[in-house]
């Protein structure tokens, strides 16, 4: 079966996990129910710390669970689009695929959201990240440093980079390379990550739009040691990863559900993201401006139209 076509089959199946109009994003915010991730975690998850033995006992799992298993392995890397990489970014590709020492699928997510929306948010991870500063759930902090490249950091000592090195509708390649610092493995950990994100797009027949996300992620350790760090970490870091994964799907489609219902709320954020480029900003800002005015024009579409001569006729008991 196609990887798109399964996604879009695994999508009918989890649709009735997602919860249509979620609470804004700035409601949510001030109430403390957001979570607030940390780099720190996260770039030791795309440093390796998952235990590959766990493949046998996920191998038969439901396809919306996260497996590290052979077939889900082979499936990933048959989804990479190498005839349209550059040399350059075969290079790390192969850099990766040819040393990994761990790889995990996570779990599949769907989420009610804008493809314009979400397309822009995949492609520019620091508005994403711009937000959470703005709103204050996270320490996180990303700049852009070029095309497709981008720095992240936190105050847990984590620092990496994360380079597009590939781009569709429905596939993203990214490459990470990461360092953590910080004390909770003992020492500095190096490494280097190769992201494949796999999107599928259905629109139902009322006009909401649904996105499906599959991510795979490959990892290399430079830093020995690494069986005992992936015995000793993989319940936590796994946990924690498949969460982070799930709850920044759920928090895109948060941001959709407000940029449908806050026009004016969503230019103001926009204006805040003081570390996004402006004219990122600028399109930041347009794009939730569109959001808008479709979702005022589908709602147009579904109340009945009201003819004149209905409007003016008395209910039938008064005629009587």
């Amino acid at each position: 079966m196609p990887v798109q076509r399964a996604i879009g089959e695994t999508a009918r199946l989890a649709r009735h996990r997602c919860v249509e109009g979620d609470s804004p994003i700035f409601a949510r915010a001030k109430t403390g129910t957001f979570p607030r991730p940390r780099l720190g975690v996260s770039i030791a998850l795309l440093c390796g710390l998952l235990a590959p033995g766990a493949a046998r006992a996920e191998s038969v799992s439901s396809p919306l669970r996260a497996t590290t298993s052979r077939a889900a392995r082979d499936s990933a890397i048959q989804s990479i689009p190498f005839e349209k990489l550059t040399p350059e970014a075969r290079k790390k590709v192969t850099s990766v695929l040819s040393t990994t020492h761990v790889f995990r699928r996570l779990p599949i997510h769907v989420t009610p959201c804008d493809p314009d929306l979400y397309l822009f948010l995949v492609r520019h991870p620091d508005v994403v990240v711009g937000i959470w500063e703005a709103l204050d759930i996270s320490d996180l902090r990303m700049s852009q440093l070029g095309q497709g490249l981008y720095r992240a950091g936190d105050s847990d000592g984590t620092t990496g980079t994360v380079e597009y090195l590939y781009q569709d509708h429905e596939t993203h390649v990214v490459f990470t390379d990461g360092y953590y610092g910080g004390a909770m493995f003992g020492g500095p950990i190096r490494g280097r990550t190769l992201v494949i994100l796999k999107t599928g797009y259905i629109r139902e027949p009322d006009g909401r739009h649904y996105i499906t996300s599959r991510l795979d992620a490959f990892t290399h350790i430079d830093n020995a040691g690494i069986e005992f760090l992936t015995r000793t970490f993989q319940p936590i870091v796994g946990k924690v990863a498949d969460s982070n994964f799930v709850q920044t799907s759920a928090f895109v489609g948060s941001l959709s559900r407000t940029a449908e219902v806050n026009q004016e709320g969503m230019q103001r954020l926009a204006a805040k993201l003081s570390r996004v480029r402006p004219e990122v900003r600028d399109e930041f800002a347009a794009v939730a401006q569109r959001v808008a005015e479709k979702a005022t024009r589908q709602a147009s579409c579904e109340t009945p139209a009201v003819r004149p001569e209905m409007a003016l006729a008395p209910p039938a008991a008064q005629r009587e």
